[in-house]
């Protein structure tokens, strides 16, 4: 629900009454992940919930949940005789939640804390347990929580701060991938001690720091999910920038150069003391090789290699693999 939340509120806000479906588990094969909603006024969708498999079908749910204000759990999959006829043709399993957009998941989403949607139980009768249970848990999933007489079904979704992307070197190259980055969900940043190219108007979706890059990123705040992109080709002080960034326990340190620029990099980390255990950490020069040209066919090259580390994908053609497209989906009920 976190992934819509502005067009849901700006929805909300129009006085428009909300259907709100959301994936609670997945077994096997499908294009999304668990905790993907989608909501439904009535007259216009927001969102979607399978990347275009089942939403008809979703759809007629919502306008249920909309006409009786009951929520329902709807299930789709290769056991259902219904799976084709909804379009739930990738070999999965999907279980999906639909209820009324109410005041308390409304509070809950602008706050930004974890909201809990009763999956089976009578949630009123143990509204005061599922709330503790909600401000206690810090995954998202499926949970049975023990209320005495009976155990509900609770699926728990909670927010995750934006991973950062910092990018050093206020350039056109700079600018489309910040551009990108913001598109996927990224925080950005970008860092250039030149006034006269960092600037709020040549980058209108990210943060500008004005700065010494060392400096920034010295003190600039960081955890495992950051992402670090030298784009400067400063000689003052990218050996340096990018031996600093190495020895962080970030997500990914990338840098933009030539093969020429890469060799000359690498032997000036050696000399600055840089392990090659470090070194291996490096991606260098930055970006797949799709052929990229222009500023924004090589933010597309970098981001694809950056989600690539992430999620540890080979990176190469779907012709060319075997096996299921989309990861297995870790959904069990957890105590």
């Amino acid at each position: 629900m976190f992934e819509i939340a502005d067009r849901l509120l700006a929805a909300h806000d129009s006085g428009r009454p909300l259907a709100v479906a959301t994936a609670v588990s997945i077994d096997g094969s499908a294009p999304r992940t668990i905790g993907t909603s989608m909501a439904f006024d009535g007259v216009a969708v927001i969102g979607s919930i399978a990347g275009g498999c089942v939403e008809g079908a979703v759809v007629e749910q919502c306008e249920l949940v909309l006409e009786d204000g009951r929520s329902r759990t709807v299930t789709y999959g290769v056991s259902d005789e219904t799976a084709l006829s909804v379009g739930l043709t990738c070999g999965g399993e999907l279980r999906v939640l639909v209820q009324l957009f109410t005041p308390e998941l409304e509070s809950q989403l602008r706050g930004g804390r974890a909201i809990a949607s009763v999956v089976s139980g009578d949630a009123a009768a143990h509204a005061s347990r599922i709330a503790a249970e909600r401000e206690a848990t810090t995954r998202t999933g499926l949970s049975l929580v023990d209320c005495g007489d009976e155990s509900l079904e609770v699926f728990f979704e909670t927010a995750i701060p934006q991973a950062r992307l910092i990018i050093f070197g206020a350039m056109e190259f700079s600018a489309a991938l910040a551009a990108a980055a913001h598109t996927l969900g990224f925080r950005v940043t970008v860092c250039d001690p030149r006034s006269l190219f960092a600037t709020a108007e040549r980058f209108p979706t990210a943060e500008i720091e004005v700065t010494w890059p060392t400096e920034y990123l010295e003190t600039t705040s960081l955890d495992e999910r950051t992402v670090i992109c030298v784009l400067s080709h400063d000689a003052r002080f990218d050996a340096e920038l990018i031996a600093q960034a190495l020895a962080l326990p970030v997500a990914y340190v990338g840098a933009m150069g030539s093969r020429a620029t890469h060799d000359r990099r690498i032997a000036s980390l050696l000399e600055r003391g840089v392990s090659h255990e470090s070194l291996e950490r490096l991606h260098s020069p930055i970006g797949l090789d799709l052929g990229a040209s222009t500023p924004e066919e090589t933010a597309i090259s970098i981001l694809a290699e950056i989600i690539a580390a992430r999620t540890g994908g080979s990176a190469a053609r779907l012709t060319a693999t075997t096996g299921s497209i989309h990861a297995s989906s870790d959904a069990t009920l957890v105590q």
